[in-house]
C-alpha cells in the first residue's frame, strides 16, 4: 500500500509540474551510446557501486581507486539534471543491477530555476525507477554542496538537502549522505581548498567524500552469495 501511494504521489507531482521541463534526450545521446559502446568492449564489473549524475561525478577521474574495495562503475554526464538522468536509468543503471546506486544531482537543477520541491520529486522519480526493476538494490544521495559559483542557491540548496533527507529517512533502502559543511571553511564559506573551479570538487574535495561515503558502503554493501 505505501508503495503504490508512493507512486501515485510521483505521478500526481509530474502532472501538476507539467511536461514543459522533460528532458532533451539528444543533448546526452552520444554520451551514453559512447558507455554503451564501451560496455561492449570491456565489460563493467557485476554487483558494483554504480555512480550516476552530473558532472561533480563525471570528473571523478580516480573513483575505482578511491574504493578498492568494491567494484566501482561511474556513469556521471556532463552537466545533466535529474530529469536526464531519469530519462537514461534503464540504460545506465538498470542493466548492471548495482548493489548501491550512488547519485549526486540536483545543483543543475536548482540552478536552472528548478525549486526544491521538484529536486525532491526528481528524487522520488528516480529511486521508484530504481526499486521497481532492482527492489535489492539501495539507493545513496549525495547531497548538494554549495560551491563558490553557486553562493546565491545556498538556501535552496539546504531546503533541497532537507527534504531529500527526509525522505531518505523514511526508507531503510534510501541513504542520504551529507557534505554540504565538509565543503566550507571555518567562516562558513565554501573552502577553495576543495574546488578545483567555481563548482567542482578538487581532490582534496573528494577525498573528503571518499571518507563519508567508505564507512557507509562497508555497513550497506551486502556481497552476493557464493556458490
Amino acid at each position: 500500500m505505501t508503495k503504490t501511494l508512493g507512486t501515485i504521489v510521483v505521478l500526481a507531482a509530474l502532472f501538476s509540474f507539467g511536461f514543459a521541463q522533460e528532458p532533451d534526450a539528444k543533448r546526452w545521446e552520444k554520451t551514453i551510446a559512447a558507455f554503451e559502446t564501451q560496455d561492449k568492449k570491456s565489460p563493467p564489473p557485476k554487483d558494483a557501486l554504480l555512480f550516476t549524475g552530473s558532472s561533480s561525478i563525471a570528473l571523478w577521474r580516480d573513483l575505482a581507486q578511491a574504493f578498492p574495495e568494491f567494484p566501482v562503475i561511474n556513469r556521471g554526464f556532463g552537466g545533466s539534471t535529474t530529469p536526464e538522468v531519469n530519462y537514461f536509468v534503464d540504460r545506465i543503471v538498470l542493466p548492471y543491477k548495482p548493489r548501491i546506486v550512488v547519485l549526486y544531482s540536483g545543483s543543475n537543477d536548482l540552478a536552472s530555476k528548478r525549486t526544491p520541491e521538484q529536486v525532491l520529486t526528481d528524487f522520488q522519480i528516480f529511486v521508484n525507477k530504481v526499486q521497481t526493476a532492482l527492489p535489492d538494490t539501495k539507493v545513496f544521495y549525495i547531497s548538494i554542496h554549495t560551491p563558490p559559483g553557486r553562493t546565491k542557491l545556498r538556501e535552496s540548496n539546504q531546503r533541497a538537502n532537507k527534504l531529500v533527507a527526509e525522505e531518505c529517512s523514511r526508507n531503510p533502502k534510501l541513504t542520504f549522505v551529507d557534505v554540504h559543511d565538509l565543503m566550507l571553511a571555518k567562516d562558513g564559506q565554501p573552502n577553495p581548498d576543495l574546488y578545483r573551479d567555481s563548482l567542482h570538487p578538487s581532490a582534496k574535495g573528494y577525498e573528503l567524500w571518499k571518507n563519508r561515503l567508505t564507512p557507509l558502503f562497508r555497513e550497506k554493501y551486502k556481497k552476493p552469495p557464493t556458490g
